[in-house]
């Protein structure tokens, strides 16, 4: 274990849409320099092999660890409606099969494979974040958020699946909702939120062990 760790946390994604909400889910942690992989001149991008969610958050939190040794923050996180018996889930990315199908590409298909199935379209977001520290164990927290699909898009705010994920008791998609409304109930601010003791500790430990 490193006897002093920079003040830094390296953000092992490369959507701007998770940066963006990243950022302003950590922007309370005092005096932290929070990096984006183009911050650092790293250009990876980690095969997400692995057959969970928290497979795949350990495959790019450990890749990007080793190529930076910062405290490195990594999520892996999907859709999972009920109806399609949990798809998309780990292929939310990919749901389309399709090389460089958009967000509105992917949207429509969820659509598409719900026509016929009966309303309510009950849903359910899942993130789980892996916390690296170099020469540490890897550390994971799970958040998730329930809701219903609906055919029609709504909002502009947020990215993904957002616009069609819908808040019954709010009356509101989660792209309808402000950004501190939308990281107040979502699976990865759940996620992170579960994750901020852990990096209160690591970079402010009792004693200043570090």
């Amino acid at each position: 274990m490193p006897s002093k760790l920079k003040n830094e946390i390296l953000l092992a994604t490369n959507n701007a849409g998770k940066l963006f909400e990243l950022r302003q889910l950590l922007a309370g942690l005092p005096d932290i320099a929070l990096h984006s992989p183009a911050n650092l001149g790293l250009d990876l991008d980690p095969e997400e092999t692995g057959t969970t969610y928290t497979e795949n958050a350990a495959l790019k939190a450990q890749a990007f660890v080793r190529a930076s040794g910062l405290v490195t923050l990594a999520d892996d996180s999907g859709l999972e409606v009920a109806a399609l018996d949990g798809a998309p889930g780990l292929h939310s990315k990919r749901y389309t099969g399709t090389a460089g199908a958009s967000d509105t590409d992917r949207r429509h298909a969820l659509i598409a494979n719900l026509a016929g199935a009966p309303r309510p379209w009950s849903a359910r977001f899942v993130a789980v974040v892996a916390l690296a520290v170099p020469g540490e164990e890897l550390r994971f927290f799970r958040g998730e958020c329930r809701g219903e699909i609906i055919p029609e898009e709504r909002g502009s705010n947020g990215f993904g699946y957002d616009p069609i994920f819908w808040f019954p008791e709010r009356g509101h998609t989660m792209a309808e909702l402000t950004d501190d409304e939308k990281n107040a109930v979502s699976h990865r601010g759940n996620a992170v939120r579960a994750a901020l003791p852990d990096l209160h500790a690591i970079f402010d430990p009792p004693g200043g062990a570090r």
